[in-house]
């Protein structure tokens, strides 16, 4: 992968494209997993363009995966080169507390690294511990490569994370996934009834944070990463109103790119009592 990260982007983004096809082609299992969800939340699109809106996520997923060569080891100025950032980031001026949520996107890593390396906000972010610990390794020194991150794992609770926050650090936070409904409540997504942690208002509460979104999209040039407006009058008090009110900002970006989503993850595996499973492996 570091040699990997002297090539031009066309070339990168090429292989990209292969490894996604082959993906599409040869995965049936997650392959499943994207179309099953895809039919779920937009019932309105047909079976053939779900099926394009599938093999286009794939290509998507390959891209990002080589794009990581160039991204945790390219100098600064070819990472610099192919970003750009949209929004106000005047945001991040304030130093009083901050939860940047980050929903699951493709470029979900490219925008963690484009923050602290590029901008040099110091983060916290979540994790969930990898089996191979050598590919572990390389994970974490490519996201941390500007030296201003700190890993917490996910089962190290939210002690750590209201540390962070209240030492100045910045918490980039992806709670849209399905971690089962201990510490969740069943919230639409898209109109499917789904396991949603509602952790984001509560160490909103705790931590008199302020709450904004960070969104990284790919695009043919490299990423772009888009921070929106701290969210007014959030949180409400009322855990449920406000873990609706993240599920609908998520949604509010997917549907500006809906293959640029990480439909690869079984958003919808745990299901009230009595109904059938949702996918089918």
């Amino acid at each position: 992968m570091a040699v990997l990260a002297y090539l031009p982007l066309v070339v990168v983004r090429a292989m990209g494209r292969m490894t996604g096809h082959v993906f599409f082609a040869v995965s049936a299992r997650r392959r499943g997993v994207v179309l099953t969800n895809l039919k779920a939340c937009f019932p309105q699109l047909t079976e053939p363009q779900r099926r394009q809106l599938a093999k286009r996520h794939f290509v998507l997923l390959g891209q990002s995966l080589w794009d990581r060569a160039w991204l945790w080891h390219a100098p600064e100025s070819v990472v610099k080169n192919r970003m750009v950032f949209s929004g106000d980031f005047t945001v991040f001026d304030d130093p009083s507390p901050l939860i940047v949520l980050a929903p699951h996107f493709i470029g979900l890593d490219a925008g963690g690294l484009a923050m602290t390396y590029l901008k040099q906000i110091p983060m916290a972010f979540v994790f969930v511990p990898l089996r191979n610990r050598f590919v572990e390794d390389w994970v974490m020194q490519g996201r941390n490569r500007s030296g201003r991150v700190r890993s917490v794992p996910r089962n190290d609770g939210a002690q750590p994370l209201l540390q962070a926050l209240k030492e100045g650090l910045r918490l980039h936070y992806s709670p849209d996934m399905d971690f089962g409904i201990q510490g969740a409540e069943w919230i639409d997504f898209f109109g499917v009834s789904a396991a949603t942690t509602y952790s984001l208002p509560r160490l909103a509460k705790l931590s008199k944070a302020r709450v904004c979104t960070l969104v990284t999209r790919l695009t043919p040039a490299g990423y772009e990463v888009a921070v929106g407006p701290a969210w007014p009058l959030y949180p409400s008090g009322n855990v449920t109103a406000d873990t609706v009110a993240m599920n609908q900002a998520i949604e509010a970006q997917v549907n500006i790119s809906i293959e640029q989503y990480y439909w690869v993850h079984k958003r919808f595996k745990t299901r009230p009592q009595g109904e059938p499973p949702f996918y089918e492996h």
